[in-house]
């Protein structure tokens, strides 16, 4: 019984994601904060974690064509390379300084959120 709530946790973050809000965010804010995982610990399951939900995301969208790979292959590019710089630093530090860039990181986002503008026909606030 105490695979509950942590598997409830997870279909939660699971659904959030799918709709777009960033439920992996969600998901190591939860392991953190609730179940007491490390920073590292929680930021490697969350990397796991991201890796099913991008590859469906991925296949939806070259189904539908609606990627470009002319722009999509410098961009996957940048991104291992920053992931693995940004893996090696956050391995790196302290675990209460990382929890602490990770927490200014959500609040900027958070912040950024409540004050974005949204373009004409877009539903958001």
């Amino acid at each position: 019984m105490g695979f509950l709530i942590p598997a409830l946790a997870g279909f939660i973050t699971g659904v959030l994601s799918a709709w777009g809000i960033g439920g992996g965010s969600l998901l190591v804010v939860y392991m953190t904060v609730f179940a007491g995982v490390p920073q590292q610990t929680a930021q490697g399951v969350n990397l796991t974690y991201f890796l099913p939900t991008s590859l469906t995301a991925l296949y939806s969208h070259l189904k539908n064509k609606l990627v470009e790979t002319r722009l999509a292959v410098p961009a996957v590019i940048a991104g291992v390379l920053t992931a693995v710089g940004a893996a090696l630093a956050a391995s790196a530090l302290d675990t209460g300084v990382l929890k602490k860039i990770f927490g200014v990181f959500i609040i900027l986002v958070g912040v950024g959120e409540l004050f974005r503008r949204t373009e004409k026909g877009d539903k958001k606030g």
